[in-house]
């Protein structure tokens, strides 16, 4: 009976053993007060995100206290997770230490170049406080337009608004000083993107505030709310509007024309600026989540564009076009055959058949979808001229959808070459909306992980949706094809001239050409793409490098697994525990493959 009795203890402590370690309270606890810190160090992220609490602050995120407030918080966040054990951890809180200590690292480094910290936007100098393609200023515009994420449904919503707009004026005379410490030190714009900042913020400056876009709210007042204080909110508003949004923007612009103009530089990229090349490897790495360097990228991309061309050319051929595939690119840009729509509700529907046309062959390939809802919606006049198709995600509780936001200057203009099926599955479905809202919609993720983005990760999954176009349904119009070749290319240009203007000092008029020459864009759209990757060091490189790493993954997969490899079940895993950095997920993706 002893021996009996020993055995079965023996069996259940080997049982026990090989049960999963349960979650780590006390590391949990870290990483949700981490981000109560985070969500009010940072409380536009929280209002994106339907956290609701801080919507009537805005700090100042311009000032030295605040930078130096940032670098004790992360600092010691880091100093708190490295004393865990990592191997003592369960699986999935394995891939949050490794997330978590990746992150305050990258952050700790970038602030000791100097750079700005805006949560998980770009990070540029603190000397260069926006430019024209992101920055507070038009945030400022999309949230007060009451059709972005700051909500305007209750008298306590509206209020919270007037209280953000009060601190903006504060952040505009920081920005100021900061922009002059760049003049004398010698850290500007080019003078190409400040061309293009000056009438955005003009575009602000109006006399009438009912014709003011921060009126928008006012517009739609809800009938709940009462005639009194609809009242006092439509007084509230139109003073806020013509005592601080608009002085606080006619200084922006003043400053802009009459001081920064003249101080900003010819030159285009970050090689030029004190410390650039340093500042732009680190970039590299920050938005690619490699240790790839800016040359093996520029190669890479060379290659890329070599192997897409000869698709293009294939393309040409099928429909019978003779000539050269530079005088293929202007053709198609002129033929009003590929132009069929007149109002931009028929380019909103045209997107909406796009949808329907994959759905069926969409449940084979997804098992796990998002409850969040969705919605396609043309992109606001204010910022149509300067801004691509775009998803904008919902909220977690559902009360917001995904929006995908498509700009329509004028539908008869609209191309179907510009390749609409690969921006579909790009920015919508089932790229940025299913993996946004798989990730939100995932309460067992820290908050930290619900929340997070990497640029690899996101847009290198958007990116590998684009080459599902086949496998579900699409991609049948030879037209619809070269879209989708054109925008594969548009990526692997981005590796060229991006590398190229900011460590081989390709000019932006070079840059624009190579773009040209290689992809069926006409010159204001390279135009607008070439000063955005000025604007943004390496942001652009993230895209492909990230879909290479999805694409190479899942080849290994289909070779080690045979018959075993399931589309539906690769693409859950990858999805299912949210964004990362590519070397997580490729460890993460390879302990996935081995229990298959």
């Amino acid at each position: 009976m002893k021996l009996k009795h020993l055995a079965w203890a023996l069996f259940a402590l080997a049982a026990c053993k090989q049960k999963p370690a349960m979650p780590d309270k006390q590391l949990n606890d870290l990483f949700d007060k981490y981000w109560e810190t985070r969500s009010r160090l940072y409380p536009l992220d929280a209002t994106a995100q339907g956290d609701n609490r801080y919507n009537n602050l805005l700090p100042n995120d311009q000032t030295a206290v605040f930078r130096d407030s940032l670098k004790s918080f992360y600092q010691e966040s880091l100093d708190k997770v490295n004393e865990y054990n990592r191997e003592e951890l369960n699986e999935n809180d394995r891939i949050s230490f490794d997330i978590f200590k990746y992150t305050m690292e990258m952050k700790l480094k970038g602030l000791s170049l100097g750079l700005t910290d805006q949560g998980d936007g770009p990070q540029t100098s603190y000397m260069i406080p926006f430019q024209q393609f992101w920055g507070l200023p038009l945030t400022m515009g999309q949230l007060g337009s009451g059709e972005g994420s700051q909500p305007f449904k209750t008298v306590k919503d509206y209020e919270n608004w007037l209280e953000r707009v009060k601190a903006f004026s504060l952040w505009t005379d920081s920005a100021i000083v900061n922009f002059r410490k760049g003049m004398a030190g010698g850290v500007v714009l080019p003078r190409a993107l400040v061309e293009k900042m000056i009438p955005q913020m003009e575009a602000m400056v109006v006399t009438d505030p009912a014709k003011s876009l921060f009126y928008g709210p006012i517009n739609k007042l809800p009938k709940e709310i009462s005639a009194a204080d609809k009242a006092r909110l439509t007084e509230a508003y139109r003073q806020s509007i013509l005592t601080e949004l608009v002085p606080s923007y006619k200084q922006l612009a003043d400053f802009l024309k009459t001081e920064y103009l003249v101080k900003s530089r010819p030159t285009t990229g970050q090689s030029a600026q004190p410390n650039g090349a340093e500042i732009y490897a680190y970039l590299v790495k920050y938005w690619t989540t490699t240790d790839k360097t800016p040359e093996t990228i520029y190669q890479t991309g060379l290659a890329e564009v070599k192997r897409i061309r000869r698709e293009m050319e294939k393309v040409k051929t099928t429909v019978g076009y003779q000539g050269d595939l530079q005088s293929f690119f202007a053709s198609i840009r002129n033929d009003r055959k590929l132009m069929p729509y007149k109002t931009p509700e028929e380019v909103l529907d045209a997107f909406r058949a796009i949808h329907k046309t994959m759905e069926p062959s969409l449940k084979k390939m997804y098992s796990r979808v998002p409850k969040s809802p969705f919605e396609i919606r043309q992109t606001e006049a204010f910022r149509a001229a300067s801004a691509s198709a775009e998803y904008m995600p919902g909220a977690p509780d559902g009360s917001r959808p995904g929006i995908f936001y498509v700009p329509i200057l004028d539908a008869a203009k609209f191309n179907i070459t510009s390749g609409m099926e690969s921006l579909f599955l790009h920015e919508a479905i089932p790229g940025h909306h299913y993996q946004i809202s798989l990730q939100q919609e995932n309460t067992g993720l820290p908050r930290f992980r619900r929340f997070s983005w990497y640029g690899a990760y996101g847009e290198g999954y958007a990116l590998y949706c684009e080459s599902l176009g086949r496998e579900l349904g699409l991609y049948t119009n030879p037209y619809q094809y070269l879209g989708a070749l054109g925008d594969e290319m548009h990526r692997a240009i981005r590796l060229v001239v991006d590398v190229g203007m900011h460590t081989k000092n390709m000019t932006r008029e070079e840059a624009i050409k190579y773009m040209t020459d290689n992809e069926a864009i006409d010159e204001a759209g390279a135009t607008a793409e070439i000063e955005r990757y000025m604007a943004i060091p390496g942001q652009a490189l993230s895209y492909k490098i990230g879909a290479l790493k999805i694409r190479e993954l899942r080849a290994k997969y289909e070779k080690e697994l045979g018959p075993k490899f399931k589309i539906a079940a690769f693409h859950d895993e990858l999805l299912k525990d949210g964004c990362m950095p590519l070397a997580i997920v490729e460890r993460k993706m390879d302990d996935w493959a081995k229990k298959q």
